[in-house]
Order: structure tokens, then C-alpha cells, then sequence
């Protein structure tokens, strides 16, 4: 007789898998600004459901304005970083962002060899505050290494022209499309291309195969000069690919909730503006009137994420 109360170890397991998040292994630096890097993919990864299983590859010196440097970990320790959480936890997908040198792509490039049936959301941001010899060594790498690896590319639409367009002779911009087409060259089935510029202050976002248009959001462009939109983005729609959700939808939902931390973004120094991404944990306006004149709650003391 099966005792529903007290059910096998192996069931058990089981059940304890299908209740745990899904789980995201991602390779960025770490960001002092809370901009992007490990930090912001951390909590929107959270937001979004999943758990992130971080692999740090570097480190930026930078503020809430600009980047100064980056220091590039050691790929071998990248690879013993990796090496370690991958023999203990199963994981939906693989993030990258910025790595920091072509020797630390070829170490993830290899890694998702390994893993052939996870897919790869690869961020490419803007690295005008670069060495320009380090830039284009990088890039290079990042085609060559990366590119047939991943799944899903993202980025703004100036930043992958330039990348993957440089000669383009057209006389409009590239579209979405003509950008997916060149990822797809290099094995990458699909592209998201943010920040397309539009008249009346709108901005399209549009998903993107070598064949066909996918998806596309438009919003209305913010006055803000915003840092780590990018970052936001690709690790909201990995932690929604990892959940399962399906790849439009997964793109439109991750745009709406990098939308959402924009409107909601702070400045927490002389800089840019920040993405909230626990704009969610915020107090409803509406609430805080009524409010206004209740005693504190000290058993639970309020928690503010705008600095």
C-alpha cells in the first residue's frame, strides 16, 4: 500500500526539483554602481522567478556617469568558477554579459559546447569607453566563439549595426531584421534589437529571426539618460526562458518589465539614472495616504530600494 503521507525518497526529489526556481548560470563583472554586471542580473533574475548561479569575470572601476576600466579575472578562474557550480546544480540557461577579454569568451564558448541543449542569452553593450584595439579583439572573439553558440542575442540597435553592420550602404538604417540576418550568419537563430528610434518620441524593440519579425514593443522614449537598460533586459528574458515561457513572450514581457524599472528608475549619485528593478516591492501611491497617519510598524521596519 503507497503511503501518501510519507512518499518515496525518489518522489520526494523529485518534488523538491519541480518547487525549486530554475536555475541561470551567468557570466558578468561585478558593477560598484549596482549599473548592471552580477549585482542588477541578481535582482532581476530574482524579480522574474529564478535563482542566478554568478560566475564573476572581471571588475569595472566605475560610477553612476561613466567606466573607467575593467579588470579581467584570470580565465582559468573563470573556468574553475564554472567547473565548480556546474558538477553541482542543473541549469535552464546560460547569460552572458560582459567578460572582458577573448580568452574568457572562448572558456564560456566551451562551456555551452558542453551543454548543447541549454540555451545562451548573449548581451552585447556599448564599449565606447574602451581601448579601441581591446574593443575590436573582443568583438572579434565574440563572433567568432560566441555568436555560434547563443540563442538569443541582445542589444540597441546602434551598438550590433556598428557591430555587425560596418560597412551597411543602405540609405535608411538597418532594420531589425537585416541586423538578425547577420547574427544569423554566425549560427545565432534569433535577435533582439532594443532602442530603434521612431518619430513622436517612441522607441521600438523589435525580436527578430534572419527570416521573419517575431515580436515587437514600442514605448515611449523617457527624458532620462538611463545606465544598465541592457542588462535589465537580457536577464529578465533569461530568467523567463529559463521558466519556460516561450520566446516571444518571454521577449515582450521582459521589455514590459524593463519598462517599468525605468519609470520607476533613481539616481543615486550625480550620474545616470538607475533601473528599480523592485519597482514591484515599492508601496502603492494610493496606500500612502492612508497611511500617513498610522504608527510605524517596528516588528517590520519599511525597506526603500529608492537611494
Amino acid at each position: 500500500m503507497v503511503d501518501l503521507n510519507d512518499p518515496p525518497e525518489s518522489e520526494m526529489a523529485d518534488l523538491e526539483v519541480d518547487l525549486n526556481p530554475p536555475c541561470v548560470l551567468v557570466f558578468n563583472a561585478s558593477d560598484p554602481s549596482g549599473a548592471g554586471g552580477l549585482g542588477g542580473d541578481a535582482l532581476a533574475i530574482a524579480s522574474v522567478g529564478a535563482h542566478m548561479l554568478g560566475v564573476v569575470t572581471g571588475a569595472y572601476a566605475r560610477d553612476t556617469a561613466e567606466v573607467f576600466d575593467h579588470f579581467a579575472f584570470d580565465e582559468e578562474a573563470v573556468a574553475e568558477q564554472t567547473r565548480a557550480i556546474l558538477e553541482d546544480v542543473e541549469v535552464q540557461l546560460i547569460k552572458v554579459g560582459f567578460v572582458g577579454s577573448p580568452e574568457t569568451l572562448s572558456t564560456i564558448a566551451e562551456t555551452a559546447t558542453d551543454y548543447p541543449d541549454v540555451p545562451v542569452v548573449a548581451y552585447m553593450p556599448n564599449l565606447s569607453w574602451w581601448d579601441e584595439n581591446q574593443i575590436e579583439s573582443y568583438l572579434d572573439a565574440f563572433r567568432e566563439l560566441v555568436l555560434p553558440q547563443t540563442t538569443v542575442l541582445v542589444g540597441n540597435h546602434s551598438t550590433l549595426w556598428r557591430w555587425l553592420l560596418p560597412d551597411w550602404a543602405g540609405e535608411k538604417p538597418p532594420t531589425a531584421r537585416d541586423i538578425a540576418r547577420a547574427a544569423g550568419e554566425q549560427g545565432t537563430p534569433y535577435t533582439l534589437v532594443t532602442g530603434i528610434m521612431l518619430p513622436d518620441q517612441f522607441i521600438d524593440n523589435v525580436l527578430a529571426s534572419p527570416q521573419s519579425v517575431l515580436a515587437s514593443e514600442k514605448y515611449e522614449r523617457l527624458e532620462a539618460v538611463f545606465a544598465g537598460a541592457g542588462d535589465t533586459l537580457s536577464a529578465a528574458l533569461a530568467a523567463l526562458l529559463a521558466s519556460g515561457t516561450d520566446l516571444p513572450a518571454a521577449a515582450s514581457e521582459a521589455l514590459s518589465y524593463m519598462d517599468r524599472c525605468l519609470d520607476a528608475g533613481f539616481r543615486p549619485g550625480m550620474g545616470h539614472v538607475l533601473p528599480d528593478r523592485l519597482f514591484w516591492a515599492q508601496p502603492e501611491d494610493e496606500d500612502d495616504d492612508d497611511e500617513a497617519d498610522a504608527p510605524p510598524d517596528f516588528a517590520l521596519p519599511p525597506h526603500d530600494t529608492r537611494h
